[in-house]
């Protein structure tokens, strides 16, 4: 099953709280009931979702399951759960695997279609093997996602380079720049986001990008991608110097606030005041000194010779942000304090107003994608109505096998020397055992599998264990299905 928060049904500030404490929720969610044998979190900066693998039947341990999630990202988060209660939408069964092929896909992002989330699916299941809450199933699931994904992208437009959140930023803001070659960024954080921000930003012909990374990170990341780098007591400065600003970092709390660009400004304004003096004075001195003739009268004004001299530093020495300057927060939570809109000139784009401005579908790649979403997800639960009655198959062609190597040994012991009746008596086990293995597959993807395992139990005496087959009735499922 699956509990989702997305900027769909929830407000960004939730979405935010969720993300400050989503790394410890699936460990909680195992913890929290005896009945959750598995949880992966996946956490963006557009959704919370948790999917939880249960040992139980989901038709009857749904509502405690949803119960128990809620209580665990209560605790992890600090959001009463009664407020997680109202807010997340339940999908089970096997609308919650085609809501995952869906986000995998990036069916269910701002921009639709967009490429970042298959790897941040992909990172949620590896966090999940690093913290031990997965499970085979789980595994299953979201491998099957990762394909899924693959699939559409080869398959459809919506595959296409260039679908992503950073890029949908850098339309906005194009009509804010006349010549992207001229623009200096200050590139804030070194993960897929920061790799991505930087793909983007060169392929509108941005050549002058310095990083910075509040975890030590900006060399690495620069040398790799053949770019400049700044420390920690750089980046005030550096902020009062470049024009545009991107944030995805994961550090908690505010990198960027308006504190730290208006400390910026002022130290880059206090250069170009001492640059353009010492350019003034400099030829000044000259042009007096100069002179040998001690009754020649004083200048008067600046000359042409120092004009030119100020001019020129003027021009090498930048002068703060005389257009706009954008910054662009990627972050969540926030990497950027709201109040750096209060700072002259400042144009803030956080991903609520990204947000807002999100294109519109492309209806028939995404009808396309959703039908192979669909498909993929009957697939996931076919395959596991199969598996559901492995067991019982297991347990059969052992009974059989175990009657026919017992009559092998006896026909050895009476002088079989040659094999042929060994081979014989195989040869029919395997031919006995195909019409009952064909029909478990059958029996499970109709939610029959009872009448199997009963079956085996009657005529053969073979008792198999039980194990719960994830039914979810029809109705259930339109409706997890349209929710999600």
């Amino acid at each position: 099953m699956c509990v989702t928060a997305s900027h769909k049904n929830a407000t960004f500030d939730l979405l935010e709280r969720l993300s400050v404490g989503a790394e410890g929720v699936a460990a909680r969610l195992v913890e929290h009931h005896e009945c959750v044998s598995g949880a992966v979190v996946v956490a963006t900066c557009n959704r919370f979702e948790a999917y939880i693998d249960l040992d139980e039947p989901v038709t009857a341990a749904a509502s405690v399951a949803f119960e128990a999630a809620a209580e665990a990202v209560s605790e992890t988060t600090g959001i009463p759960a009664e407020q997680l209660r109202e807010v997340f939408d339940l999908s089970v069964g096997t609308a919650a695997a085609e809501h995952l092929f869906a986000v995998s896909a990036g069916l269910e992002s701002v921009v639709v279609g967009e490429g970042e989330i298959a790897g941040q699916v992909r990172r949620s299941l590896e966090a999940a093997r690093a913290g031990g809450t997965t499970s085979s199933e789980l595994e299953r699931l979201f491998q099957r996602a990762s394909q899924t994904s693959r699939g559409i992208k080869n398959r459809t437009p919506l595959g296409r380079a260039g679908r992503s959140i950073v890029r949908l930023a850098l339309d906005l803001a194009e009509s804010r720049i006349d010549d992207w070659a001229t623009q200096r960024v200050l590139l804030v954080g070194t993960g897929a986001y920061a790799g991505a921000s930087l793909a983007a930003l060169r392929d509108r012909g941005v050549t002058d990008v310095l990083v910075y990374s509040p975890s030590g990170r900006a060399e690495k990341f620069a040398r790799s991608h053949e770019i400049g780098w700044i420390g920690h007591d750089d980046l005030a400065r550096t902020t009062g110097e470049v024009d545009i600003i991107v944030t995805c970092t994961t550090a908690e709390g505010h990198v960027v606030d308006a504190e730290l660009l208006r400390a910026g400004r002022t130290a880059v304004a206090a250069d170009h005041r001492a640059r353009a003096a010492a350019a003034t004075d400099a030829p000044t001195l000259s042009l007096v000194t100069a002179s040998d003739a001690p009754a020649a009268p004083e200048p008067t004004g600046v000359s042409a010779l120092v004009h030119d001299v100020i001019t020129e530093a003027a021009a090498e020495c930048p002068v703060p942000h005389a257009s706009a300057q954008l910054v662009i927060d990627l972050g969540l939570p926030r990497n950027v304090d709201p109040d750096v809109s209060t700072v002259s000139g400042v144009v803030l784009l956080d991903l609520e107003t990204i947000r807002i401005h999100a294109p519109l579908e492309e209806l028939q790649a995404t009808e396309v994608a959703r039908s192979i979403v669909s498909r993929a997800a009957q697939k996931f639960a076919a395959v596991g109505e199969e598996r559901s009655l492995e067991p019982a198959v297991v347990a059969l062609r052992s009974h059989v096998h175990a009657l026919v190597e017992a009559e092998v040994a006896r026909a050895t012991a009476r002088g079989d020397d040659d094999g042929s009746t060994a081979r014989a008596l195989r040869h029919l086990a395997g031919v006995l055992l195909h019409e009952p293995t064909v029909r478990a597959r059958n029996l499970a993807r109709n939610g029959e599998q009872a009448a199997y395992t009963t079956a085996l139990q009657t005529l053969f005496g073979i008792d198999v264990p039980q194990t719960p087959a994830v039914v979810v009735p029809v109705a259930d499922t339109d409706s997890a299905a349209s929710a999600s």
